[in-house]
């Protein structure tokens, strides 16, 4: 085998002719692979001959950056002055002086003239579309109460065709400064929309993506009535007399859903196409104002897949997509090999992982619990999934190289999860490093903690969910469970267990600054601190939203 050895700075080893590169100060970890690849002899007498020769200097590279303090999140060479890029991958890490060699006449050279440079971040839980199609209805992330709402949709109805939907995102009402009255739960009732809005179907999507509203218009659009029954996996909140008020829990929102899709099925191809495209022009652009490098896309259907890699592919796509597909296991079954896709159009979408959503939001009170909410006594929240299916979709996934990745609020959710993988795990011994996910681990039994480590489960999580939800833990789990398992990032961390970050756009705002600052601090609005101890340092935090992420 013909070895090439040439003399680069201090800080770069040449492993191979495959110019392999890794620091010099990694505590000579690769000197091992050296030794079993090449005789050492040869090695010193090859370094010898070159070293009297005279090494020809590196390759010019694309990129250089320099002068700064460059955080690499690597332990074994955690900071660095400069470093270099060839294409889209860095090549070199080291001081100025090491690096200023791969200085061609054609490299970009960036002086960071002593600032910080961070690894790009990663979003490693948000909804692509979700966060395109918030841009296109109202926002009401930050409204102070539901009158705040009635106002904006009178407003939107005053410029609305007769008969057009009225569509929002964002509400929350916990975060209200006052309770509506009246109110069923702390949820309000739909007679208010309809004195603002009686001929235009209103849809106001929870902030959690796990329930909505509707006025009157919009349930008799979809034919709901008392005498509507609740759907598996969903509730239909009721009034005291038996009458639907609005508010539609987990798949019971599908009821609402299915009456604007039967009035967007007027419109034409084209106007569906071109609003597509909008959607995800719209996300790429919040990505990428945020600083969002790599994106991970928590369930979309296979058509959507189709749209990505079309924009992709006419190199319209700016942020890298990592994409979670969802559908039942037959359609599973039928697509997965299809559509399984690595790096394509220069690393923009990634098509490797399953989505199930297994449970609701705490907000909305469909995490599903192994005991009562305390504040809902007799109500363990809503399992939205079969465990029959995830099994199924677990065994899928293991057969076509899928990394599954369960959406895991309740810790009887979580718990079931763990089951399931771990089932799944060992009727396949021969699969290692398969790196399955929990989405969100937000609550968990003290027992089911330790298993993440065991079993090698990530916990993809959101530091921005623990200070938005904390003002109302105490209410609906109390005390002990919400101290024991409730966003328990140190805890989950020292059995072994991976945590990855990122906000679940649009449920929370795409800066990651937030949700970083969330996670170090876990301060609240009224100053308190959400048990500080299970806070990462900032460091943690940086890995939980790069390295983690990748």
């Amino acid at each position: 085998e013909q070895v090439r050895v040439m003399r680069f700075p201090p800080e770069i080893i040449v492993l191979d002719g495959s110019m392999s590169r890794v620091p010099a100060t990694s505590g000579g970890r690769n000197v091992p692979s050296l030794s079993r690849r090449f005789p050492i002899a040869l090695l010193v007498v090859a370094a010898l001959v070159i070293g009297a020769c005279g090494a020809p200097p590196p390759e010019p590279a694309t990129l250089v950056v320099h002068n700064g303090k460059i955080v690499t999140v690597e332990d074994g060479q955690p900071e660095v002055a400069a470093l270099a890029v060839r294409g889209d991958r860095i090549v070199a890490l080291g001081t100025d002086e090491g690096i200023a060699p791969y200085i061609g006449q054609g490299t970009e050279v960036v002086d960071l003239k002593g600032a910080l440079a961070i690894p790009g971040i990663i979003e490693s839980h948000g909804h692509f579309q979700g966060t395109g199609q918030a841009k296109l209805g109202l926002d009401l992330m930050s409204v102070a109460n539901w009158d705040e709402v009635v106002s904006m949709v009178d407003a939107a109805v005053k410029q609305a065709k007769p008969g057009e939907w009225i569509i929002g995102r964002g509400w929350h009402q916990e975060k209200w400064d006052t309770v509506p009255q009246p109110n069923v739960e702390g949820f309000p009732t739909h007679a208010s929309i309809d004195r603002v809005s009686p001929d235009n179907p209103v849809l106001l999507t929870h902030a959690s993506g796990h329930a909505s509203f509707a006025n009157a218009k919009a349930m008799a659009l979809a034919g709901v009535t008392r005498a509507t029954k609740n759907p598996p996996g969903g509730e239909i909140l009721k009034d005291a007399r038996g009458e639907p008020i609005g508010i539609f829990r987990e798949s019971a929102s599908g009821l609402i859903g299915r009456a604007r899709a039967a009035d967007r099925a007027k419109m034409t191809g084209e106007e569906l196409a071109s609003e597509a495209r909008k959607i995800v022009e719209l996300a790429d652009r919040e990505c990428l104002e945020n600083g969002v490098t790599t994106f991970h896309d928590a369930g979309v259907g296979f058509d959507t897949v189709d749209l990505y890699k079309a924009i992709a592919g006419e190199g319209k796509l700016g942020v890298r997509l990592y994409v979670m597909v969802r559908g039942t296991p037959a359609t599973l079954a039928e697509n997965l090999d299809k559509y399984r896709t690595i790096g394509f159009a220069d690393n923009h979408v990634t098509v490797r992982a399953i989505k199930v959503v297994f449970d609701g939001a705490l907000g909305s009170r469909g995490a599903w619990f192994l005991e009562p909410y305390s504040d809902l006594p007799g109500h363990t929240g809503l399992n939205t999934a079969p465990v029959d299916e995830l099994r199924e979709t677990a065994k899928l996934g293991a057969a076509h190289g899928y990394q599954v990745c369960t959406h895991c609020i309740g810790d009887r959710a979580n718990r079931e999860m763990l089951d399931v993988y771990e089932e799944t795990f060992k009727a396949n011994p021969d699969l290692k490093d398969l790196r399955w996910r929990d989405e969100h681990t937000q609550h968990l039994n003290p027992a089911d903690i330790p298993r993440f480590g065991k079993l090698g489960v990530i916990a993809a999580m959101q530091g921005i969910h623990c200070t938005s939800d904390a003002p109302y833990v105490l209410a609906r789990l109390g005390e002990q469970r919400a101290e024991e398992g409730a966003y328990v990032w140190q805890k989950l961390m020292q059995t072994g267990a991976v945590i990855s970050n990122g906000t679940d756009t649009p449920v929370e705002a795409i800066n990651p600054i937030a949700s970083y600052y969330a996670t170090v601090s876990r301060r609240l609005k009224d100053g308190t601190v959400f048990y500080p101890d299970q806070r990462m340092s900032r460091m943690e935090a940086l890995k939980s939203y790069t390295i983690n992420g990748a």
